[in-house]
């Protein structure tokens, strides 16, 4: 085949446009610090790109609702302590009321004193944050204890909304958590979880009874009324409170169940960053010696070809 000047010449250019086309891309890297710049630089290197970007941004909404959640158990142990106070104060007041040497009106002090203190609990019980009632289940909106009075200015604990089945189905639902692809967790307590118990003896207990049978029996001038203050009312506040302990350590568990997955969370955020940089970010040295590489053949091509081709190459240019 015979190899014409003209031949030489077209090579020589789409040789060149090549090795031009080469360096824009080595500086386009260098410039953006990414290995591609636009989906046709390399399809299957930019959809993995953007699979880990996706991952990355679920793994930060994940933290996010871990954090929050852990905010939320924070704030429903700090409840729980403080109603945990409540009844021992209730149970110190129990046991020196039933001292009998204590008289009508100071026996009324007491009972007065516990009547404040069960307005005291509704308040802990009503306790919400950020906007929702950390023990009203899934209806976190309404506040899920009222605490209303008698006649006789006796305070009672009530769940808000009466005995409607759908607000009781909404206190007694869960919230759920979803803290890392398709894992989820279930987590806070009801005020129906609160009340009712079981105790030592198998016996179904609810601490609204327990509250209105102390108000009762320290109102009583019979004998027996106030004999069962330090006798089954002192048991069920302390059968409550042991209630309230188990509650506490399964807060307690949740939290730490928190922690570990907000541990593994960051984690796997760490490592998908660095594979996102191992993937899409240049190395520096390696493509700056890449271009210097393309630069020198690039000036090398030019002076063969100043050599080769015949001076009216540049009428082709």
């Amino acid at each position: 085949m015979r190899v014409t000047n003209s031949m030489l010449v077209n090579q020589f250019m789409r040789d060149t446009q090549n090795n031009l086309g080469n360096m824009q891309t080595i500086q386009k890297q260098l410039t953006s610090g990414k290995t591609v710049n636009k989906p046709s630089d390399d399809p299957l290197k930019v959809s993995r790109i953007m699979q880990l970007n996706r991952d990355l941004k679920a793994n930060e909404q994940y933290n996010k609702n871990i954090s929050s959640t852990i905010n939320y158990l924070d704030t429903a142990d700090t409840a729980l302590g403080q109603l945990n106070e409540v009844i021992k104060s209730i149970n110190e007041n129990i046991l020196a009321a039933g001292n009998g040497a204590y008289s009508t009106e100071e026996r009324e002090a007491i009972r007065n004193t516990i009547n404040e203190q069960i307005g005291h609990m509704g308040q802990i019980l009503n306790t919400n944050f950020d906007g929702k009632y950390i023990f009203g289940g899934t209806r976190t909106g309404e506040k899920p204890v009222e605490v209303s009075k008698d006649d006789t200015g006796t305070n009672h604990l009530t769940i808000a909304g009466g005995d409607d089945a759908n607000e009781l189905k909404k206190l007694d639902t869960k919230l759920v958590v979803e803290v890392s692809q398709g894992v989820t967790l279930e987590y806070t307590n009801s005020v129906t979880d609160l009340f009712t118990f079981t105790n030592s003896k198998g016996e179904t207990k609810d601490i609204r009874d327990i509250m209105d049978n102390i108000m009762n029996n320290l109102a009583s001038d019979d004998p027996d009324d106030l004999e069962k203050l330090t006798s089954e009312n002192l048991t069920d506040i302390q059968d409550f409170q042991n209630h309230l302990l188990k509650i506490r350590s399964e807060v307690g568990a949740m939290q730490n169940r928190m922690e570990d997955a907000q541990s593994k969370n960051e984690d796997e955020t760490y490592n998908m960053t660095e594979i996102l940089s191992q993937t899409e970010d240049i190395d520096f040295a390696e493509t700056v010696i890449n271009l210097m590489t393309l630069q020198s053949v690039y000036q090398a091509s030019l002076q063969v070809s100043s050599k080769v081709l015949q001076p009216t190459l540049i009428d082709y240019v």
